[in-house]
């Protein structure tokens, strides 16, 4: 199992999420509004402050889903802006189900 970890545009994310809904067993997904900034800055000289606010997207799913949910994310938050945002892939190792006290390992 995979973590795929987005930052992308707050406009862009109904549309995300639609399209990812549209894949077949999509595991799910978190969203937090986050603030950062990469090479891209506002140019803002008056009160000065880097941050750009962001969509945080997290998501946990099985290794035969992870190449289509990159690919969804990073055909449909694009923009051609900068600053559309990263998306990151991150392997998950272990995990637990609170409800049932189960834990996972090796959730490939």
């Amino acid at each position: 199992m995979k973590e795929i970890r987005a930052f992308i545009q707050p406009n862009k994310l109904n549309q995300v999420t639609m399209a990812l809904m549209e894949i077949p067993g999509f595991p799910g997904m978190s969203v937090m509004d986050c603030d950062g900034f990469g090479r891209e800055r506002t140019q803002h000289t008056q009160d000065y402050r880097p941050f750009m606010p962001k969509k945080r997207i997290e998501i946990f799913a099985p290794e035969h889903l992870v190449e289509t949910v990159f690919e969804t994310i990073m055909r449909v938050a694009y923009s051609g802006q900068h600053g559309d945002g990263k998306v990151y892939i991150v392997d998950a190792l272990e995990g637990g189900r609170i409800s049932s006290g189960q834990r996972h390992f090796d959730l490939g």
